[in-house]
């Protein structure tokens, strides 16, 4: 089992930043990707920003420029760093990470998300 725990989520201004953090722990080996989700009220689920097995970071356009991910494999923790922020970036966000086997995603795990809110 993988255990995913996020922090740093609030209410901020439009143009403010935040940074979100994802702790992870458990049973983590083998290949594994992690990235950034978050759905707004009355809308799915959406990917952010992901980083894969190998390749180029992934952003959602919607967020390109504004936002940084990064990751402290030391750590087992993975950063969202966000900027300009927008009141449409309002939104739980979800931290994921997916342990791949033979190329496949053969575990994908959530974390219980925590809430960003951008309003003045």
């Amino acid at each position: 089992q993988v255990q995913l725990v996020e922090s740093g989520g609030g209410l901020v201004q439009p143009g403010g930043s935040l940074r979100l953090s994802c702790a992870a722990s458990g049973n983590i080996f083998s290949s594994y990707t992690m990235g950034w989700y978050r759905q707004a009220p009355g809308k799915e689920r959406e990917l952010v920003t992901w980083i894969p097995l190998s390749g180029n970071t992934i952003y959602a356009d919607s967020v390109k420029g504004r936002f940084t991910i990064s990751r402290d494999n030391a750590k087992n923790t993975l950063y969202l760093q966000m900027s300009s922020l927008k009141p449409e970036d309002t939104a739980i966000y979800y931290c994921n990470l997916d342990i791949w086997e033979r190329h496949v995603v053969a575990h994908r795990y959530w974390g219980h998300g925590t809430q960003v809110t951008v309003s003045s």
